[in-house]
């Protein structure tokens, strides 16, 4: 996919701003987010840092959930960081490729009620 000549706008709602702001571990952790563009279309994502999959397989191996770790269900992004930083750039580029539900999962989208 080519990305846009614009940049699309949107808002950015992030739970670890929302939520015990400042008790998070930014590099090991996970959140979801929400973002709203100005055509309307809204999303919401789950996003997890690189470090946090290694910390969730060990997990599935102690609890035993997921076969002890044999496979795991992926969230809809893998970020470096969970700052607003990080993510809101990484959004950007997404949209600049395309609509999140053709560069991400299509289970992000939620169509808006009518």
């Amino acid at each position: 996919m080519k990305k846009q000549l614009t940049k699309p706008s949107f808002k950015l709602w992030l739970e670890f701003e929302a939520v015990d702001f400042g008790n998070w571990d930014i590099e090991n952790e996970f959140c979801n987010i929400h973002i709203e563009l100005e055509d309307g279309r809204h999303y919401g994502i789950n996003v997890w840092t690189y470090k946090f999959l290694e910390t969730a397989i060990s997990k599935d191996k102690e609890t035993g959930e997921n076969l002890s770790g044999l496979y795991k269900v992926p969230p809809d992004l893998f970020v470096k960081e969970l700052t607003r930083e990080c993510i809101q750039q990484s959004i950007q580029d997404l949209l600049e490729i395309g609509d999140l539900e053709q560069v991400l999962n299509p289970s992000v989208y939620t169509k808006s009620e009518d």
